[in-house]
């Protein structure tokens, strides 16, 4: 039988672990990036340190509400990434954030076809399906600067 919230747990793996339609996706993006490179300001851009802590944020806000907390996000805290200094502080970010949407995906994929349509946290906020789909865009929106600007540091173009 076909299963919506599984298509959507399928989605959300393909952005972080590959097999979307971009053949881009967050881990294999994030391998061989150093710890020196992630937190490297290019130009007038984010860290790819910050957009990883960034996207993670919100993965992890959406995954305490699938696990019956109170969605507690606020965009203004969504950059507040602690200081990396070190490989471990970068591997522990990657790795923190590739488990958060790991465990996520295995939540939706136990989500009831019928849920989707329910106010997700509170009316405001709108569906499940849509915050759901929603993360995922902003993942995809995200991987594509970190794509950008992993590749400025390669070539050497920082300002």
């Amino acid at each position: 039988m076909h299963s919506i919230p599984k298509e959507i747990a399928k989605h959300l793996r393909d952005v972080y672990f590959g097999g979307n339609w971009t053949s881009v996706n967050i881990k294999e993006t994030l391998s061989g990036i150093n710890w020196e490179q992630a937190v490297t300001k290019t130009n007038s851009l984010n860290t790819i340190a910050g957009l990883v802590f960034h996207t993670n944020y919100y993965v992890n806000a959406i995954l305490k509400v699938f696990k019956g907390l109170p969605l507690d996000a606020h965009d203004r805290f969504s950059f507040d990434l602690p200081p990396i200094t070190s490989a471990d502080d970068w591997e522990n970010l990657v790795n923190k954030s590739l488990s958060a949407a790991e465990e996520l995906a295995m939540l939706v994929e136990q989500l009831p076809f019928e849920r989707l349509g329910e106010n997700f946290a509170e009316e405001k906020y709108g569906s499940y399906n849509r915050n759901l789909h929603g993360l995922i865009e902003h993942t995809h929106y995200h991987l594509g600067q970190i794509v950008i600007i992993k590749k400025l540091l390669e070539e050497g173009n920082i300002k």
